[in-house]
């Protein structure tokens, strides 16, 4: 799942005890900043701008589809692994100088700006330029490896979508947590979750067990009491702790023997 995702792009001493990070459209995916009709990419206004970048990703997503379906889903797990490998940790590192030095293979100045301004954030300096895109829209720039995009610039949407799914998980865990205290329940929470994962595209959904959707289902539908049945009222329950391991699939809580 996102857990190294995460741990990398979320670095800035912000876990989940604070906490413990896919494509759809905007409106499908629950909880993650979106950008208005008027400003679909986050902080770039500029109308040849806005066309350049509608453009690439018109055919990062018809990429994106025709790969999702050629692949199964072991193959996609497995293909992100290996973008993650590329994007982040010592293989990132090692070959930092030559990503640094990467440009786009053009002369349009809306790409060399943006490429230029990835390759900074990456090093510390200044703001992401995907900051505030839409999450389906930051999938596609990170696993699109045509070469239509840097490697800075796919990292840099890499940590922007760490940086979304992040919020999003404070926000869904502090829920649990209300409503467990308040009704004894986490039948809400298990419907975010699924309603989240539902969201994702599958590239992100095949990296969850396998029987994901169905254990959340189960849950939902079996409306459990945890005072009543489970702690008799009387004893208190880790709620972030069983929130953090359904949102990050834990083994313990999901068999995933079965492949597809």
């Amino acid at each position: 799942m996102f857990n190294s995702l995460n741990n990398s792009a979320v670095n800035s001493g912000q876990t989940l005890a604070e906490t413990k990070k896919l494509t759809a459209t905007p409106s499908k995916n629950p909880g993650v900043n979106q950008s208005s009709p008027q400003d679909p990419y986050g902080n770039a206004r500029d109308s040849s701008t806005l066309s350049t970048l509608a453009s690439q990703l018109s055919e990062a997503s018809v990429r994106a589809q025709a790969r999702d379906v050629r692949l199964t889903k072991m193959e996609l797990n497995s293909m992100a692994k290996n973008t993650f490998n590329e994007l982040e940790g010592a293989n990132y590192t090692s070959n930092k100088l030559k990503y640094d030095s990467e440009v786009p293979d053009s002369d349009n100045p809306t790409l060399l700006a943006r490429a230029k301004s990835a390759t900074q954030y990456t090093n510390g300096v200044g703001k992401n330029p995907f900051s505030g895109m839409p999450m389906d829209q930051l999938t596609l720039i990170t696993y699109d490896d045509s070469g239509t995009f840097t490697v800075n610039e796919r990292r840099a949407a890499l940590e922007e979508s760490a940086k979304q799914e992040f919020a999003w998980r404070q926000r869904v865990v502090a829920e649990a947590e209300h409503e467990y205290n308040s009704t004894g329940k986490l039948t809400k929470f298990f419907q975010s979750i699924l309603d989240h994962y539902k969201s994702l595209p599958p590239a992100l959904q095949a990296q969850y067990p396998n029987n994901y959707e169905t254990k959340l289902k189960d849950w939902i539908d079996l409306d459990f009491n945890y005072f009543t049945h489970i702690a008799e009222g009387k004893k208190k329950m880790d709620t972030e702790s069983f929130a953090s391991k359904i949102i990050e699939s834990d083994s313990s809580l999901f068999d995933d023997t079965t492949s597809s």
